[in-house]
């Protein structure tokens, strides 16, 4: 038998330079500790919310943000080595929400990369069925989170019929019994639904929601969406914002309006999440529409973010030199 090798610490990896500066770069590793794993990346989701942010330099300012960095925190793989306290996990196929070892530069969130060095308590065991699709498993985590939080109400109404929208909609299937109406002003993304009514909101003549759930990341449309509540009913702002939020007293006043916002998802909505998936309960199929080899990131970022029809874009990193 020949002696064990350790793998190389060095990756391939999508580098934002600058805003809309993208390279992919040859990166050294942080050496794992004693609880970390190496995981080779198979598959990375390019996420049109965060990571469009920090693509167009309209990110808000936060401790940790900077360029160069490596985005993504969609991504799957397996472990192929592991410090001395977590060589049982060699060989999992796992989900990885991004990594801090590339050095100098920032991890934000850095999971689009070819090889990572992450500590194991952030990976999560998925198993070899989900293979690509597991790089839903963040956004499914976040639907989660939004509608598993304690006393929340089932949605009445979504608005955005994107990936996070259909996976709140599914997953509020399986929690509650009456299935959410869905806006969306795109047609060519009404389409897709499984058990609840996708409508053009200038077509809805409701005025009675006690739920809305907003995924649009659009922050001009809160005096909209009041006026859409019934009394006291609420809007779940599950979404993510980079301008400030805004909307006009009396409306809300008259309704006793009332304004949650949904915050990052745990661990316990990824487990939540994973354990629905297995059990047949929910379904990821149909929401991955675009594929690229990564090597072909810069249009395939370009693609993630201006093409109305790409609904999710997966970078390809298994043949990656």
């Amino acid at each position: 038998m020949s002696p064990y090798v350790s793998p190389e610490l060095k990756t391939r990896a999508v580098v934002l330079e600058a805003p809309e500066k993208l390279a992919l770069s040859q990166l050294d590793l942080t050496p794992p500790g004693d609880d970390d794993l190496v995981v080779d990346i198979a598959w990375s989701g390019i996420s049109t919310g965060t990571e469009k942010l920090l693509w167009s330099g309209r990110m808000p300012d936060f401790p940790g943000m900077g360029y160069p960095l490596v985005p993504g925190y969609e991504s799957v793989g397996q472990v192929i080595d592991a410090g001395p306290a977590a060589r049982g996990r060699i060989g999992q196929h796992v989900f990885v929400p991004g990594a801090r070892c590339f050095g100098d530069v920032r991890g934000l969130f850095g999971g689009a990369a070819s090889r990572v060095v992450v500590a194991s308590e952030r990976v999560a065991d998925i198993g070899e069925r989900l293979d690509e699709d597991g790089v839903l498993l963040a956004l499914a985590a976040t639907a989660y989170h939004a509608l598993a939080t304690k006393d929340a109400r089932p949605p009445e109404l979504i608005v955005g019929h994107g990936v996070l929208g259909r996976l709140l909609a599914r997953i509020a299937a399986v929690l509650f019994d009456t299935p959410p109406t869905v806006w969306e002003t795109n047609p060519a993304r009404a389409a897709g639904s499984n058990g609840y009514t996708v409508i053009d909101p200038t077509t809805d003549e409701r005025h009675d929601y006690a739920a809305i759930y907003d995924v649009s990341g659009d922050a001009g449309l809160l005096d909209t969406l009041i006026q859409r509540l019934a009394l006291g009913g609420e809007i779940v702002l599950a979404g993510f914002y980079d301008a400030p939020l805004s909307f006009a007293f009396p409306p809300a006043f008259m309704r006793e309006a009332r304004l949650r916002v949904a915050a990052e998802w745990q661990r316990r909505d990824l487990d939540a999440v994973i354990a629905l998936i297995g059990e047949g309960h929910l379904s990821l199929d149909g929401l991955i529409t675009h594929r690229s080899a990564a090597r072909d990131a810069g249009d395939a970022y370009r693609t993630a973010f201006a093409d109305p029809d790409c609904l999710k874009m997966v970078l390809d990193w298994r043949h990656v030199a």
